[in-house]
């Protein structure tokens, strides 16, 4: 039996690696960066008043995903909010492998093209390290999602982790993969 690569793995594999090698003048393979991991993060502010919102972010973020989420905890207490040490006020989950490539093959060709006025994910969410995270506002624009059961429209975070030593090169990388970053020029012009 064949061992089963996901489509955007193949295509970094034989494509992305040698593309990005010309681009950089690496000297050997193991320079090139690669995609290490998918982190998607979830906050639900309301946790604390109203606990169906937790289990409701689980059960998204577990369908956008294909994999249980863990629940982030409170560090600290604020009483503006209510909030107490340890309560759930928020879930995220880590993806690796295939499904980590899956997830950005969904995300890419199927739920980015369905934001309404879309034209394209700003490239300035770098942090200085090689990675990036995207903010999204809304969670259904993922095809898992069914409408007509979400209780509250809400946003998420989902940052790309790479090998990449600096953001131009995650920047190339994630372009290659499909990510639709906005043109330098069309941003420019938007905001003149």
């Amino acid at each position: 039996m064949e061992k089963y690569t996901p489509r955007l793995q193949q295509l970094y594999r034989d494509e992305i690696v040698d593309a990005l090698r010309k681009q950089f003048e690496y000297d050997n393979v193991m320079e090139v960066p690669r995609l290490l991991k998918v982190v998607v993060n979830k906050g639900v502010g309301d946790a604390v008043a109203n606990k169906k919102s937790l289990t409701d972010a689980v059960e998204e973020v577990r369908r956008i995903t294909g994999q249980h989420p863990a629940t982030s905890k409170a560090r600290k207490s604020v009483s503006n909010f209510k909030l107490r040490e340890g309560m759930p006020i928020g879930v995220h989950v880590t993806l690796r492998g295939n499904r980590m490539w899956e997830f950005v093959d969904r995300l890419v060709t199927l739920a980015l093209p369905r934001v309404r006025d879309f034209k394209g994910i700003p490239d300035r969410s770098f942090d200085g390290r090689g990675n990036y995270t995207l903010g999204i506002k809304e969670q259904i624009i993922f095809p898992e999602i069914n409408i007509d059961k979400v209780e509250k429209i809400g946003g998420m975070d989902i940052t790309f982790v790479t090998s990449a030593k600096t953001d131009a090169e995650a920047l190339a990388l994630l372009k290659l993969i499909g990510l639709p970053f906005v043109r330098r020029e069309t941003a420019a012009a938007e905001a003149a």
